[in-house]
């Protein structure tokens, strides 16, 4: 169905996998509007509840943009690369179904943004972070200014993006970058173990959370946002559920 991206749902796992290892699974504009379609798609399959992205191999999750693709763009193609870029992303960390990035390796420019735009960053013990843009002679295209400086703060971010330089896995934690380090070979089962345990939780109270959590960073009343979702919760099954099954000393079934 895919041609840089392949994409499998096992049990309620919904696993998606860049497939450019040969190019250091770099994003070009085919990936990311393949990218894009699927999490679209995604969002109207009941059968997925939580989403997991990584890079095939050992050696990147997503080592940058493809630059090539992109060296001889005038201003008018730069624009809409990177407003499309922006729309995938957007899709991403609007995501009623959580998504997690399980980080193997690099994570440069692009890749970057594509992990801070997941609910939840799992980093493998050799994974390096990084937005090296400025050393081609532009700002970060894909939200890094943004999402960086609301992650790690607006001090570090601006230390990062201006340096250009990289951090590594431990680092990256320390930040808050990322809110596990594993061993590579590790990386997937532990990233599954999460997942499986979003599965025990309400999907729409999950939902509601992202929500008001982007509310904050949306130029909104986050806190309204918040009250309005959690009474508008309480006309909901999951609500139903969760609060029969907490009275009733069991616990909830979702599904």
């Amino acid at each position: 169905m895919y041609q840089n991206i392949s994409s499998e749902l096992k049990g309620h796992i919904q696993w998606i996998f860049i497939d450019r290892e040969d190019k250091m699974n770099a994003l070009n504009i085919s990936l990311l509007a393949e990218l894009g379609q699927e999490i679209k798609r995604i969002q109207s399959d009941d059968a997925v509840r939580v989403v997991v992205i990584s890079g095939k191999g050992q050696k990147a999750f997503a080592a940058g943009a493809d630059i090539a693709e992109f060296a001889n763009f005038g201003s008018a193609e730069a624009k809409k690369m990177s407003a499309d870029g922006h729309d995938v992303f957007h899709r991403i960390e609007q995501s009623r179904k959580p998504v997690i990035a399980a980080v193997n390796g690099y994570a440069l420019g692009g890749g970057c943004e594509l992990a801070m735009a997941c609910h939840i960053r799992i980093a493998s013990e050799n994974a390096t972070f990084g937005q090296p843009e400025v050393n081609l002679g532009v700002p970060p295209g894909y939200g890094g200014t943004q999402r960086l400086a609301q992650i790690v703060g607006k001090g570090r971010a601006l230390d990062l993006l201006i340096s250009a330089r990289n951090i590594d896995a431990s680092t990256a934690l320390n930040y808050g970058l990322c809110t596990d380090v594993v061993p590579i070979e590790a990386l997937l089962e532990h990233c599954e173990k999460i997942a499986s345990k979003l599965l025990t939780k309400s999907p729409h109270a999950i939902a509601e959370v992202i929500k008001c959590t982007n509310a904050l960073y949306d130029l909104t009343d986050g806190y309204q946002t918040e009250i309005d979702s959690f009474s508008e919760s309480f006309e909901t099954a999951d609500f139903k559920e969760g609060t029969a099954a907490f009275l009733d000393k069991r616990k909830p079934n979702y599904l």
